[in-house]
């Protein structure tokens, strides 16, 4: 899925992911049936993959394995609860194009 901004002021920029997630999801990661890919908090539930508790704040809830995978794959894409600097963009007043299964990498 791309997301494209039309016209607007700021951080307009075009984020989005080109991978299939579903062909590199590990299998503890699966949803039963295939057909997605969870993430680490939604399979396990734990504190430290669903930064909360005592892992709640962006010093002690860090990238994880299965967070670094997913931003490798799509480095533009919001991967875990603190993942702000490379993955949050500010765009006002702009229109967007979202491509669904864009055929070309942009």
């Amino acid at each position: 899925m791309i997301v494209e901004p039309n016209g607007g002021s700021g951080a307009c920029t075009t984020t989005g992911c080109l991978a299939d997630l579903n062909e590199q999801c590990p299998m503890e990661l699966k949803a039963e049936g295939g057909g997605a890919c969870k993430s680490a908090c939604g399979a396990f539930g734990s504190p430290e993959y669903c930064c909360s508790g005592a892992y709640s704040t962006p010093a002690t809830c860090r990238p994880n394995i299965y967070s670094e995978m997913f931003k490798a794959a799509c480095p533009r894409s919001y991967s875990y609860a603190y993942d702000d600097a490379s993955s949050t963009f500010t765009c006002t007043g702009a229109d967007y194009t979202v491509t669904f299964c864009p055929s070309t990498p942009r």
